[in-house]
């Protein structure tokens, strides 16, 4: 069997979707590792008054080429760019267009799908299933096609808990839906939809369902296989680790909880996170292509569907990822944190939207009243806003658990020669999570927002300048609390010495021990003996009482008896020569205790 750089040689290969997050890591693998191949065609729709040719040449000059740019210099003369709107009629390609696809593809990767997952089901429709439809439409007039390579995601059919690798029936007929869905206005679509979705959390998955079914019912003869990734993260080791360009899926969630802004989300600390990184989707998908392609004459007409998922081979839980989400962004903070990175991760919804409230919508409040006052334009809340809606998107996959059968991808892998196994590697047995991680999150701080390392000291210092501020908040309040509720309140007062009797009881009593500065005129008595619930001072009034310390804080005598549960640990100034030491049990008088002291049971 050829290997798969051999494969590629001399082919033309079409690729949709070729300026999303896969479509670039897929055209870099491509062209890198499979020298020989002869072009890559990239349908490119035009945007923002740029060509489909500026745009290809804009993505390009990205970081991501860097390694391509070095070894291939010329790189770019194999891609070409077509100019091509998947949502209209024959996807707005040209007649010289169409004639030149039809008669040179061999190889078709079709990747392009909206990954919004609150997309209205219309254009959920237009995107995932009409222009797959078209694309496969298209397929079927190339005259030299060896394999349609179509891209789902591993949640398409996600009611199931056991989800096999076969194409399993949708629950209405997609070609009544569509017929459907073209006399039907906006409102009525929106108000059907959450019937017609049924189980699925949203329209993403289930218009990648009925795009399967599709695919599977038109394809005829044309050699199909089916590449479902779960949550696409970033790069394990190509190009490079930790490469990610956008805040799509989790990525925006670690960068929230890096800057300090997510601190409490939705999840289960047992569901398996099953995140997979994007180089093995693309090694998956380029051998999945090899594999049909050169096997097209031997092997049975049937679609392959690959499960290319994490969980069921290296599973990793979403606790952990919470673990090291805070180990990673505390020690390589990012720039300009807004707290302390601290994200929770709780399972019960009423405890998460206590601790929303608390840790997020106040402290974004307090943020923007701030900001008016000094002002700026408020913009916490804004971000919190979306940062929810993100989340409350997310929250479906972040609590449940799946299990993927994995038997082809597995077969796949066992078909790859050894060469093929370094350069093509895709078996995640070998992937270390913290490490990967640790890369992942140290990409969206280099590659997404763009902070150079040499930052690094500078954020550490914030990192503990917004320490000691919480500190100092923390210290302040519960000072606060004391003194406005629990000194004030006689119930509160009898509850801690009740809590401070019980821990008292448990430890046999010390030694009674003075020390003191007699020019000073204080004493600091340690008083042991046995606990009574009531051992405070009636009565202050003595004569040669001025000041008794308490808690860090001087007070009268009679601002003491009207306030204060009085403990055993009491500074004490006295008018005599000798400071007085006062040391009680029960209910007595203040006379009465001053006579035990200087009766002897206290000497100095």
């Amino acid at each position: 069997m050829v290997t798969i750089p051999e494969y590629y040689t001399g082919k033309n290969v079409l690729i949709t979707g070729a300026t999303g997050f896969m479509g670039k890591v897929l055209l870099e693998k491509l062209l890198r590792s499979c020298p020989g191949v002869k072009a890559a065609y990239v349908l490119v729709r035009p945007k923002a008054s740029q060509s489909p040719s500026a745009r290809i040449a804009d993505m390009v000059n990205c970081r991501l080429f860097d390694r391509l740019r070095e070894d291939q210099p010329d790189f770019a003369e194999k891609i070409v760019a077509v100019n091509s709107d998947l949502i209209q009629p024959d996807l707005n390609l040209s007649k010289e267009d169409q004639d030149t696809l039809t008669g040179c593809i061999n190889i078709v990767f079709h990747c392009a799908a909206t990954i919004r997952f609150n997309e209205p089901l219309k254009d959920a429709m237009q995107l995932n299933v009409l222009a797959t439809q078209k694309m496969v439409s298209l397929a079927h007039r190339m005259k030299h096609l060896e394999v349609f390579i179509h891209v789902s995601t591993a949640y398409a059919h996600c009611d199931r808990e056991l989800i096999e690798e076969v194409v399993y029936p949708p629950p209405v007929d997609y070609r009544k839906l569509i017929d459907t869905l073209e006399w039907m206005d906006d409102k009525l679509v929106s108000l059907m939809t959450p019937k017609l979705i049924g189980e699925r959390p949203n329209t993403y998955t289930y218009t990648k369902a009925l795009a399967e079914y599709m695919v599977q019912q038109e394809c005829g003869n044309i050699n199909v296989a089916i590449i479902r990734p779960s949550i696409v993260g970033a790069s394990w080791n190509e190009p490079f680790p930790g490469w990610i360009d956008n805040f799509n899926g989790p990525s925006g969630i670690f960068i929230a909880a890096g800057k300090g802004i997510l601190r409490t989300m939705r999840a289960s600390n047992s569901a398996i996170a099953d995140l997979v990184p994007v180089d093995v989707v693309i090694n998956t998908t380029l051998a999945a292509a090899w594999y049909s392609g050169s096997q097209r004459h031997t092997r049975p007409k049937s679609i392959l569907v690959y499960n290319c998922t994490t969980g069921a081979i290296n599973p990793f839980h979403w606790g952990e990822v919470e673990n090291c989400i805070n180990m990673t962004f505390k020690t390589n903070p990012l720039e300009q944190a807004f707290r302390r990175p601290n994200v929770n991760l709780r399972s019960n919804p009423f405890t998460n939207q206590y601790w929303t409230t608390v840790s997020h919508t106040i402290p974004a409040l307090l943020y923007d009243a701030y900001l008016w006052l000094t002002g700026q334009k408020p913009r916490m809340m804004k971000t919190i806003t979306r940062l929810h809606k993100a989340m409350m998107v997310l929250e479906y996959f972040t609590s449940h658990s799946w299990v993927w059968n994995t038997d082809n991808v597995t077969m796949l892998l066992n078909q790859l020669g050894p060469e093929d196994r370094k350069v093509f590697n895709f078996d995640v047995r070998q992937l270390h999570w913290a490490e990967y991680m640790e890369n992942y999150c140290m990409g969206t701080k280099k590659y997404v927002l763009n902070e150079e390392l040499s930052g690094l000291p500078a954020a550490r210092k914030h990192l503990n300048k917004l320490r000691n501020i919480r500190y100092t908040f923390n210290t302040v309040l519960v000072i606060l609390i004391w003194r406005i509720f629990i000194a004030r309140s006689q119930m509160a007062r009898n509850i801690c010495y009740a809590y401070a009797t019980a821990l008292d009881s448990r430890v046999p009593p010390p030694d009674l021990q003075v020390k003191c500065k007699p020019s000073l005129g204080f004493a600091f008595a340690l008083a042991g003996g046995a606990a009574a619930p009531d051992c405070f001072v009636e009565s202050m009034k003595h004569q040669g009482l001025r000041c008794v310390r308490l808690f860090g804080l001087e007070h009268s005598p009679q601002a003491c008896l009207s306030t204060y549960l009085y403990p055993r640990h009491l500074l004490i100034t006295g008018g005599g020569e000798r400071p007085v030491v006062l040391c009680g049990h029960g209910l007595q008088s203040f006379p009465t205790l001053l006579n035990q002291a200087q009766g002897g049971r206290t000497g100095m």
